[in-house]
């Protein structure tokens, strides 16, 4: 990877580690060497973000591939329920650059999913509307007699 970014040039840690800092990113140059000498096997995802500033790509790129496929999966997912009107009117608060995590896509997936549910009947469901508070449903309890 090194070479492929910098053909021709000897990258030190050091010069590594300043070309993160002028990003916006830290990393030690220690750091930076000891993941070129295999030392370091699997860093932080915020070390992942600053060796994507470092070689110009994005950080995912450095992440495992099961990772990265589970993360396109969910937001395909996620995509394609946005535009058949499934999901709308999302509130963007607490995102960052990357958008929504997959975990909270996952999330929002299996609410429409329970959802579809109840209103089909299917697992988990009772057919009613999705709208129907827990015990909506449910008989009233008749009232005791007043005593004499």
């Amino acid at each position: 990877m090194v070479e492929k970014t910098f053909p021709g040039r000897k990258i030190s840690g050091r010069v590594f580690a300043d070309l993160v800092k002028e990003r916006g990113g830290s990393l030690s140059h220690s750091y930076f060497s000891n993941i070129l000498a295999g030392k370091v096997t699997h860093p932080s995802e915020e070390i992942l973000r600053a060796l994507g500033l470092g070689f110009g790509v994005d950080w995912r790129f450095f992440k495992e591939e099961s990772e990265v496929v589970d993360d396109v999966v969910a937001g395909l997912q996620f995509l394609a329920k946005r535009r058949t009107g499934e999901i709308s009117g999302i509130a963007a608060r607490g995102l960052d650059d990357d958008g929504l995590p997959p975990e909270l896509l996952q999330f929002a997936l299996s609410l429409l999913e329970d959802t579809k549910a109840r209103r089909s009947g299917g697992p988990g469901g009772g057919g009613g509307s999705a709208d129907t508070k827990p015990g909506a449903d449910a008989k009233p309890v008749p009232e005791p007699d007043p005593e004499p």
